[in-house]
């Protein structure tokens, strides 16, 4: 099956980061993240990505989990900080 292929996820990665770059706000990019990390997963090996990759839905569900995680890692880390609201003191039909 493709989903058991750690270069599928990678390519997958690339594709949706190529993605986040064409569509601005940071939507795609856990989703991205998550991929990457799923094929870096599958591409170390051991027990339990062999473990992962016999099952499609939990496979998914760790997809879905690490691109939740990378999401609320970036969002705090790229996020808007407070304080970060322009107030405008004049306007330019002012004069």
């Amino acid at each position: 099956m493709l989903w058991q292929s750690w270069w599928i996820w990678v390519v997958a990665g690339l594709g949706i980061g190529i993605l986040e770059v064409l569509v601005p706000g940071y939507i795609f990019l856990g989703f991205a993240a998550g991929a990457m990390a799923v094929g870096l997963l599958l591409a170390v090996g051991g027990p339990f990505a062999a473990w992962m990759a016999g099952s499609l839905p939990f496979t998914v569900l760790v997809f879905a989990l690490a691109s939740l995680l990378a999401w609320v890692l970036f969002r705090r880390v790229f996020g808007l900080r407070g304080g970060q609201v322009k107030l405008w003191e004049r306007d330019i039909n002012d004069d």
